[in-house]
C-alpha cells in the first residue's frame, strides 16, 4: 500500500511534514519525483495508498527537512490517505490545468486538509502540467482568484520541465517559518508535523538577540 521513493540524510534545523493532495492524474507523484530527483518520471501509474519522499532544502538560512506524503487521489483510497493528514505543516494542493474536473474538486480537498490536518496548515495551490498550455481548461486568472479567496499561495507548475516545482515546496516551507517567527503558528500544536532543534527555535523566536550558532541535529 505504501512505497518509498528516496531519502536524503543530513543534518537539519527543522523537519516539516508535507502532503501532496489532489485528484488522481494531476501529476502529484511526478511533482514529488521531479522535486527529489530533478527529473521527470516517465512511467507513472496511479498511486496506490501513499508514497513517501524526503529532502533537505535551505530556506532563509535554515536547513529544513521535508517529509512528503504523496496521497492517492482515487476515492476508494480516501479512508487510508486521510490518516496521513494529521499534524501536516504544509501541503501542495494540485490540479491539472487541462482538466476542469480536477479543478472543481479543489474545494473538497481543501476542506479535508484544514479539517484533518490543521486549520493552520500552509497550503500552496499548484496548477500542474503548465507545459500543456494549448490544452488548458482552467485559466490562470480564475485559479488565482480561487487561491486569493481561500488564502492560498498559487503557482503553475510543470513536472515535465521542472518549472516552479522546487519553488512550490520552498515557498510553502518559507511561509511556515515566517508563521513560526511571527507567532501565528505554534509548533507545539502541530505534534510531529514540525520538529526542530532548540537553537533553531530560539533564533526564530528572538532573531535579533540570538547569537550565531551552527546547524544542530533535530533528531529527524
Amino acid at each position: 500500500m505504501q512505497s518509498f521513493i528516496l531519502i536524503f540524510v543530513t543534518t537539519s534545523n527543522f523537519l516539516f511534514k508535507f502532503l501532496v493532495i489532489g485528484n488522481a492524474g494531476t501529476g502529484k507523484s511526478c511533482l514529488l519525483h521531479q522535486f527529489i530527483e530533478k527529473r521527470f518520471k516517465d512511467e507513472s501509474n496511479h498511486t496506490i495508498g501513499v508514497e513517501f519522499g524526503s529532502k533537505i532544502i535551505s530556506v532563509v538560512n535554515k536547513m529544513v527537512k521535508l517529509q512528503i506524503w504523496d496521497t492517492a487521489g482515487q476515492e476508494r483510497f480516501r479512508s487510508v490517505t486521510r490518516s496521513y493528514y494529521r499534524g501536516a505543516a504544509g501541503a501542495l494542493l494540485v490540479y491539472d490545468i487541462t482538466s476542469r474536473e480536477t479543478y472543481n474538486a479543489l474545494t473538497t480537498w481543501l476542506s479535508d486538509a484544514r479539517m484533518l490536518a490543521s486549520q493552520n496548515i500552509v497550503i500552496i495551490l499548484c496548477g500542474n502540467k503548465k507545459d500543456l498550455d494549448a490544452d488548458r481548461e482552467v485559466t490562470f486568472l480564475e485559479a488565482s482568484r480561487f487561491a486569493q479567496e481561500n488564502e492560498l499561495m498559487f503557482l503553475e507548475t510543470s513536472a515535465l520541465t521542472g518549472e516552479n516545482v522546487e519553488e512550490a515546496f520552498v515557498q510553502c516551507a518559507r511561509k511556515i517559518l515566517n508563521k513560526i517567527e511571527s507567532g501565528e503558528l505554534d509548533p507545539e500544536r502541530m505534534g510531529s508535523g514540525i520538529q526542530y532543534g532548540d537553537a533553531a527555535l530560539r533564533q526564530l523566536r528572538s532573531p535579533r538577540r540570538a547569537q550565531p550558532q551552527g546547524t544542530q541535529e533535530c533528531g529527524c
